[in-house]
């Protein structure tokens, strides 16, 4: 059985934003308060600001640490766990509602498409409280896949 090699691809911001952009399984990792790291699966989008996009509601841990430390990265994983991935660090601010619906609107819009009817959506966020966390990429390292160093292959 062949090899396959680990590759590491270069990507300007608009190419990053395109390969995030078709893939939603994420681990967002955010700062907590003594210095170490708090992951969370998450489903996220982009937004048509380039932004990673992620719901959640205000108590959880990750929207509290990102209210305090405006920081956050996710690793963006392909469907399949051996497909390429990419980490994004960047700027990150949490939306609570009122402010957070219409962005909540447009993070369904970037993972599902049209919602059957938004009045009914609008309406569920609103009585379940959500927030959203928005995250504008600052640095990110190549889109990479797992495999041999060249040097073995």
């Amino acid at each position: 059985m062949a090899r396959t090699i680990a590759t590491n691809t270069t990507v300007d911001r608009a190419a990053l934003t395109e390969f995030i952009s078709t893939r939603h399984h994420v681990i967002l990792l955010t700062p907590r308060r003594d210095g170490g790291w708090q992951g969370s699966p998450v489903t996220a989008g982009v937004d048509s600001a380039g932004r990673v996009v992620v719901s959640t509601y205000p108590e959880r841990a990750k929207a509290a640490n990102v209210a305090r430390g405006g920081k956050a990265s996710v690793i963006v994983l392909s469907e399949d766990f051996n497909g390429p991935w990419v980490q994004v660090d960047g700027d990150a601010e949490l939306l609570t509602l009122p402010d957070a619906l219409e962005p909540l609107v447009e993070y369904f819009r970037s993972i599902s498409g049209e919602h059957p009817d938004w009045d009914e959506y609008r309406s569920a966020m609103t009585t379940q409280g959500k927030a959203l966390i928005r995250i504008t990429p600052t640095r990110w390292g190549p889109v990479a896949t797992g495999g041999f160093p060249s040097r073995l292959v």
